[in-house]
């Protein structure tokens, strides 16, 4: 069995978002996510009825700035994972610059099948799903210590 005899079969395509949702700070982690799970398929191979199963293993962000980061799960969010916001994750990119940059994520599925009788025969290299059309708009951010907040004086750095 491989991979080829495996064509008519594909994983859906993984979801993609981030944190902060659809933008970044220069110089400070942007937090990517994707989620993709096991699937299991069934039909006909070769004359055979069965049941293919697609496994993530690999998870590689597109940043869009000429980067990737290669990842063995999708991400999770700073909440999930007790962290605050604009924090390094496992899937957080830092972007050097201002600018749009078009995000995608490929993700890398080990397959094996199951001919009926509940024993899984892996089938050499991986299927490839990708989503993309995120978008991340990194802006400058710039902060300034006063004295009082613009309640207290209107008139004020920021206010």
């Amino acid at each position: 069995m491989t991979l080829a005899d495996l064509a008519s079969f594909r994983p859906a395509a993984p979801t993609l978002g981030g944190e902060p949702a659809g933008f970044g700070i220069v110089g400070m982690p942007t937090n990517l996510l994707a989620t993709a799970s096991e699937q299991r398929i069934p039909g006909t191979v070769l004359g055979w009825e069965v049941t293919v199963r697609f496994a993530p293993v690999a998870f590689v962000f597109d940043n869009g700035d000429g980067s990737t980061t290669r990842s063995a799960t999708g991400g999770e969010s700073w909440e999930s994972l007790g962290q605050g916001q604009f924090t390094p994750t496992s899937t957080s990119h830092v972007y050097r610059e201002r600018g749009t940059y078009p995000v995608s994520v490929t993700v890398e599925y080990a397959a094996s099948v199951d001919f009926g009788n509940g024993s899984w025969r892996p089938v050499p290299g991986v299927v490839r799903a990708q989503a993309g059309g995120y978008e991340v708009r990194v802006v400058e951010a710039r902060t300034a210590l006063v004295d009082r907040t613009c309640a207290e004086d209107p008139r004020g750095p920021g206010c």
